[in-house]
């Protein structure tokens, strides 16, 4: 199966892929090729789901709730950003059944243009006053597809950079299909901050709408890239030795429940301090006083330094351990979470700066860099599709999707945002005690001929 490159009569390079089909270095132009493409889709998704989330923590609860008073209209809004999250896990089982049985590229090309039609026509959706209740409903419905698109597209973006990539490099391939998440995130709030700019009345009218509009581009760009990249040497092993599954799913809970259950644990600790950070705290932060544009910015900033945590995170993993760097990052934000929180009651943009650089860029960083390689190798070939995405998704639907929601109860109930903090503390600490419950994965085989049950 060794792959030669032929440039001449007679004349051979070096072969670019081992035996099994996985690349033998990460600067092949394949492996090459596979990065970009799992990068840049998951760019372009999480730009849109992230973009929603933002536009939620300031724009929709005006458009689409006016009338309901700040704090209630705050929560209906983010209770709209939730079911988005409430629809990942359904679309993690939905293309996890397609990515095992049909194969990994199908899912990526299919979650792509599910995305971009849906916040297109987001972008156009007209305000409650001029249809009434037709406009939230329409919402909740586009970002329902958009959560389902996500919720493949993790999984499709993880598998084929991890089932290309050198053994002794998948926690780093699988960070930067990852690291396309804050990126896209970075993306979608320097848009939306660029018109926020505008005067607050054109801003609310039209200005929140062309970021929306604009992911109609971004997802031709991606379907041109995604279109080039062949199907992993993995799925094409499960192909000729028969060992696909017809409900995949099934198989999962009922011989990996107990892999199911620590990965979502896992993955708490990265959801829940993406929910608090960069929605529930952007949202208080502005209510507290802070500009919002300036807010907008740093959270930005923090985003980039989370993709550069995340990366240097997963390289130590390949060197040192998935459990080793996650439980770090956990111990780390445990540290940090009273102060975090303090410095969103500031009311300013540094007090807000320092927070989202030290609960975003570090914390979540330095979790979020090893935990797709974590959470993939938990599961065989055959069913890793449907076993990873079940796990990431429904930890992200309960961790980033509900936080907002707990943290803003917490809030108006108890009157204080101490006990927000020490929400985030508990979460951390039972992450840390899931992850060192697994045992050590970073060499484990996961080729598809290898423990199928």
């Amino acid at each position: 199966m060794t792959q030669i490159t032929r440039t001449a009569p007679h004349e051979t390079t070096m072969p670019t892929t081992a035996a099994d089909g996985t690349q033998l270095s990460m600067t092949t132009k394949d492996m090459r090729r596979v990065i970009a493409s799992s990068f840049m889709g998951s760019m372009i998704e999480f730009y849109d789901f992230i973009l929603y989330a933002t536009a939620a923590s300031l724009v929709f609860g005006q458009v689409f709730f006016a009338g309901l008073g700040p704090a209630f209209a705050t929560f209906a809004s983010f209770a709209t950003f939730a079911v988005g999250y409430l629809a990942r896990p359904l679309g993690g089982i939905i293309f996890g059944h397609f990515g095992d049985t049909r194969g990994r590229k199908v899912v990526l090309i299919l979650t792509m243009v599910l995305m971009g039609i849906a916040s297109t026509l987001m972008g156009l959706l007209p305000p409650t006053e001029s249809v009434g209740v037709i406009a939230p409903i329409l919402l909740v419905l586009l970002r329902v597809v958009q959560g389902v698109s996500v919720g493949g597209e993790w999984g499709g973006a993880i598998l084929v950079a991890l089932e290309h990539a050198p053994k002794k490099h998948r926690g780093l391939a699988a960070s930067f299909a990852n690291a396309g998440g804050p990126v896209g995130a970075v993306l979608a709030t320097l848009m939306l901050s660029m018109f926020s700019l505008l005067p607050e009345d054109q801003f609310l009218a039209w200005g929140w709408r062309v970021p929306f509009l604009f992911s109609i581009a971004l997802v031709v760009v991606g379907l041109i890239i995604r279109l080039r990249v062949a199907e992993t040497p993995m799925f094409q092993q499960l192909e000729q030795i028969g060992a696909r599954r017809r409900v995949p799913i099934l198989d999962v809970l009922r011989y990996h429940w107990r892999a199911v259950l620590i990965a979502f644990v896992a993955v708490l600790a990265f959801t829940t301090s993406q929910g608090l950070m960069t929605v529930w705290g952007v949202s208080e932060a502005v209510g507290a006083g802070a500009d919002r544009t300036g807010v907008l910015n740093w959270k930005a900033v923090a985003a980039v330094v989370t993709v550069i945590v995340s990366i240097l995170a997963a390289r130590a993993s390949d060197r040192l351990g998935r459990r080793v760097v996650v439980v770090a990052g956990c111990v780390v934000g445990i540290v940090l979470a009273l102060p975090i929180i303090g410095l969103l009651q500031t009311g300013t943009v540094w007090g807000f700066a320092v927070a989202i650089i030290l609960g975003n860029g570090l914390v979540q960083g330095m979790v979020y860099g090893p935990i797709a390689a974590f959470v993939a190798e938990q599961f065989p070939t055959a069913l890793r599709f449907s076993g990873a995405s079940a796990a990431y998704q429904t930890a992200s639907t309960v961790g980033a999707g509900f936080s907002p929601l707990i943290a803003t109860s917490l809030v108006i109930g108890l009157g204080a945002t101490w006990p927000v903090a020490v929400f985030w503390m508990i979460v951390l600490a039972a992450s840390a005690g899931a992850v060192l419950l697994a045992k050590e994965s970073k060499d484990v085989d996961i080729h598809a001929t290898r423990g199928q049950r």
